[in-house]
């Protein structure tokens, strides 16, 4: 708020006083002049070579049968962030907001229900100086395991890939962060349970989900690998209960090549789902190259090994009482014609390689082709 240099020069004589309210509003206009706004609308076009209602065994909920043969508004995504700077008792805050079909993913209730409006994520941030400074997120946030993330344009396919399926979206706790170094990162936290659920919790108080993770960066010192990640990730779901328990290994690695950049994961989940004794790994290569200024090409190969049992949510009479092998080929060209818009063109083959049978309607393998178009702002 401003006043008259009238008005200032009698307060500082202490013949008026400028009230607390105003002051105070003063301090909310600043904070709000470090808010920022941003966000994306996310769209899509899919086809498939089976009907609309044949359930794709492996893909995330809101990428599976209900979005082939048509065109799909994905989702639209709200963003005010106000981050944190380099002092030593910094804060500041995240809120995601989602509106659309894929809102469903995170705006499941413990009741079951489901809308197209949710939270993705919405936390406080603040610092601690101790050592390098502790950075401590409390309130609603991503999950810190997985090669890809929930927003399209952030992955290199449009697509998920299947072991996304298998872990937690996002949690509702607390989490720190500590720098240790310019290379290497940890970090420790800990949710009301493992669910993308933000209101649940665990039957016993002391019975909390636990994660933690470790970055490490090669240095200059490693030549052609300088600047390759190394991510190790865990977290268990109420341990006490017998709960799903996830470790996540994930790397980028750059080549010789210009422009050419590889990765690799593996994702190894006990008690998949809270079944006790299913276990399940899924291995992934990624390939991305940045043919010229506009164009890029990404790849991405894949395959799962679970055990017999509720593999994925709502498939497993699909399955059968057999061991799940699925294997899944994708292919991305990316052409960024107009400012602010990401579009590519995607195609992804879905394979059963064990003995599950046509789990695919009629057939044991799938082919689906995608057209995505991204505005940000």
């Amino acid at each position: 708020m401003k006043f008259n240099k009238w008005t200032v020069a009698l307060a500082a004589a202490g013949l008026v006083s400028i009230g607390h309210n105003a002051q105070a509003e003063e301090g909310y206009i600043s904070a709000l002049s470090k808010t920022t706004l941003s966000g994306f609308v996310d769209t899509s076009l899919s086809l498939s070579e089976q009907s609309t209602g044949t359930s794709i065994a492996g893909r995330v909920p809101y990428q599976d049968a209900s979005k082939m043969n048509g065109i799909n508004l994905d989702v639209i995504q709200l963003s005010l962030a106000s981050p944190m700077d380099e002092s030593d008792w910094a804060a500041g805050y995240g809120v995601d907001l989602l509106f659309g079909p894929d809102a469903s993913a995170y705006s499941v209730g413990s009741a079951g229900e489901a809308d197209d409006v949710a939270v993705r994520q919405a936390y406080v941030n603040t610092r601690v100086p101790v050592g390098n400074g502790l950075d401590l997120k409390l309130g609603v946030f991503d999950a810190i395991i997985g090669y890809e993330g929930f927003s399209n344009r952030d992955n290199p396919n449009y697509s998920r890939n299947m072991a996304y399926n298998l872990q937690p979206f996002n949690h509702t706790g607390v989490l720190a962060g500590y720098q240790v170094n310019d290379l290497v990162g940890v970090q420790f936290g800990v949710a009301n349970t493992g669910s993308n659920i933000v209101t649940d919790r665990s039957a016993d108080t002391s019975d909390v989900s636990y994660m933690g993770s470790v970055s490490i960066e090669a240095p200059d010192s490693f030549g052609p690998l300088a600047g390759a990640t190394l991510y190790i990730g865990a977290m268990t779901f109420s341990p006490d209960s017998d709960g799903q328990e996830n470790l996540y290994v994930g790397s980028t690695i750059p080549t010789p090549i210009e422009g050419l950049s590889l990765g690799a994961a593996w994702d190894h989940v006990e008690n998949v789902f809270g079944e006790e004794g299913v276990d399940a790994d899924v291995y992934a290569g990624y390939a991305s190259y940045q043919a010229t200024d506009k164009m890029s090409l990404h790849g991405r190969i894949e395959y799962l090994d679970g055990d017999a049992g509720g593999y994925f949510a709502g498939q497993a009479a699909a399955l059968g009482g057999v061991d799940n092998e699925l294997l899944a080929l994708t292919a991305t060209v990316q052409y960024d014609l107009w400012e602010n818009v990401l579009t590519r063109a995607e195609v992804r083959y879905d394979s059963e390689v064990g003995d599950a049978g046509d789990i695919y309607g009629d057939d044991d393998e799938i082919l689906t082709f995608t057209l995505n178009a991204v505005y940000s702002f």
